[in-house]
């Protein structure tokens, strides 16, 4: 099984770039974790439970407030690496984590990975590396939000999903994403981000289909996101 996990894992920039030791080390404290359509992973105040990588499917990260309205921050695939903040301060999630579909996890438990850090610090560089990788997208993310129309945001949005949000290389063409998902992503309304689907689609920048957004001229569309 280690060598699925692997070759799988392989396929994103993070974890290829780690130290065989290192690669080694985690294969061996990880274990597997399925979860059902909609199953919670963790949820906001929970305590640490370790780092986790997507082999299949993908688990969605925001937070819900006390009227019920969702703010959806991403949509985790494989091969991305979540859940590292909590080994630098040993706080509790910041935010709630559930499955979109069936999917299947790689856990690293607290313990384990920190007894492991213990053991090599140099390996804390590497968590580090992937932690502010993350910070960059947000403020990057912030900026747009502030400064850029709509239609740049949502151009620049699906580049970074297609790129698994610096993790494929070559990037995704066939986006597996609902539109009310992308709308809640980018904090714009469902039928303003349906338009602007829209009117990508009669460029020919983009097709759609249900549930599905599928890049058809990737350099359009980044053309569109630096506007």
């Amino acid at each position: 099984m280690d060598k699925v996990w692997r070759e799988r894992l392989l396929t994103g920039q993070w974890f290829s770039h780690l130290p065989l030791s290192f690669q080694d080390s985690l294969l061996a404290a990880a274990r597997e974790r399925r979860l059902a359509a909609g199953q919670r992973l963790f949820q906001r105040g929970d305590a640490p439970c370790g780092l986790y990588a997507v082999l299949d499917g993908a688990v969605r990260i925001g937070a819900v407030s006390e009227q019920g309205k969702e703010a959806l921050l991403s949509l985790v695939e494989a091969p991305h690496w979540f859940g590292e903040i909590c080994l630098f301060d040993g706080q509790p999630r910041t935010h709630d984590a559930y499955a979109v579909g069936p999917c299947t996890l790689l856990n690293i438990p607290q313990a384990t990975l920190l007894k492991l850090l213990d053991e090599h610090p140099v390996y804390w560089r590497h968590l580090a590396l992937l932690m502010s990788h993350k910070l960059r997208l947000t403020f990057i993310n912030l900026e747009q939000l502030s400064l850029l129309p709509a239609p740049a945001r949502l151009a620049h949005r699906l580049l970074m999903i297609a790129e698994g949000y610096g993790e494929l290389d070559p990037p995704r063409r066939v986006l597996q994403l609902p539109q009310e998902q992308l709308a809640s992503m980018l904090s714009l309304s469902r039928q303003t981000t349906n338009q602007i689907l829209k009117e990508l689609q009669g460029q020919g920048i983009i097709g759609l289909s249900y549930g599905e957004i599928e890049i058809l001229d990737a350099a359009r569309l980044r053309a569109l996101a630096t506007l």
